[in-house]
């Protein structure tokens, strides 16, 4: 299958809806039917793990509609990225970590829950936190830094007020990326996600799958999620100045309690844009793509060799047994 896959004989290119997320010290894939994960052990062998995907389009048909997916979606892909996140964590302990007890806490819930029921409160705790500490950091704090500014000018036009949060949002998000990117352990994983893209370069120029040509392919991907949450911070500008206009609420909190009640319709609303965009190739496509490229400097590295492989052997795994059943 892969090799019929990945020949590039006859291939034009295309865009597949195949994507990935990078891990420690490996990458997930995401395909039309399976999801893969492939990690670099300690050892330097591979470590696989192949499951079906399951799409909640398929179980709940109404949560696929327009409007609806978005948030679905996000959330699925919230946690298919923390389960990975964990599997590949299990083959790189903290020091010292291989010898410790479980916490009395891990004890406890795998007592009374199992282990398979402990991972699933493991992850939905995990998004919660997740998304509660990026709501506070790209959310809520711009909004109170710019409602301190505020009370020395209590004459500020709405306005104003909308486009300074903008830009402090911008500007926060910016700033914890470049973070990011400066810490070893980062490094290595944005390595990775430079390696993801690659790959898909690749593949989706039917080229063979071989290192020499992921190696020679741009890390800069129009469809990264960076590109995403990044268009999801710039239409929440957008939609809560709209809001705002209408319902122009000063007090900090009440706009902080709006932003967090219109989030779920942003993130609805940049999902069907990221898909249409995803689709396109034309002038408005490619500026609207332009800041997400621009960001994936600080988000995507040049990989090493070993770490295209691991693109390469995921891309693999998730490639489907009929031709052009990925393509967007």
């Amino acid at each position: 299958m892969a090799d019929r896959q990945s020949s590039g004989k006859g291939c034009p290119s295309f865009r597949t809806m195949i994507g990935g997320q990078a891990l420690i010290e490996g990458i997930m894939m995401l395909g039309p039917e399976k999801k893969a994960v492939v990690v670099r052990r300690s050892d330097g062998g591979l470590e696989e793990k192949v499951e079906d995907r399951v799409l909640i389009k398929d179980k709940y048909p109404i949560l696929g509609l327009p409007l609806l997916r978005g948030v679905f979606n996000f959330g699925a892909s919230l946690g298919n990225g923390i389960r990975a996140l964990m599997f590949s964590a299990e083959f790189y302990p903290e020091e010292g970590e291989e010898e410790a007890e479980p916490s009395k806490f891990e004890a406890w819930l795998e007592r009374h829950l199992g282990s398979e029921k402990m991972t699933s409160v493991i992850v939905a705790l995990a998004m919660v936190l997740g998304v509660a500490f990026s709501v506070a950091l790209f959310v809520l704090l711009p909004t109170a830094l710019v409602g301190g500014l505020a009370i020395p000018f209590p004459a500020m036009p709405m306005w104003v007020r909308n486009l300074l949060e903008g830009v402090a949002r911008v500007v926060i998000f910016t700033a914890y990326l470049m973070l990011c990117s400066r810490t070893k352990d980062m490094r290595r994983v944005f390595q990775y996600h430079g390696a993801e893209h690659k790959t898909i370069f690749c593949y989706e120029k039917g080229l063979p799958l071989t290192v020499e040509n992921v190696r020679k392919q741009p890390r800069h991907h129009p469809r990264c999620g960076t590109s995403f949450l990044f268009v999801v911070i710039v239409a929440s500008v957008l939609v809560s100045s709209v809001v705002f206009s209408f319902l122009p609420i000063t007090n900090v909190f009440g706009r902080m309690a709006m932003h967090v009640v219109l989030l779920p319709v942003v993130v609805s609303l940049t999902y069907e844009l990221n898909r249409w965009v995803g689709g396109h190739d034309n002038l408005l496509t490619r500026l609207l793509t332009a800041p997400g490229l621009w960001l994936q400097n600080w988000t995507t590295f040049e990989p090493e060799d070993g770490m295209i492989e691991v693109g390469i052997r995921s891309l693999e795994l998730v490639l489907p047994d009929e031709a052009g059943k990925d393509a967007w």
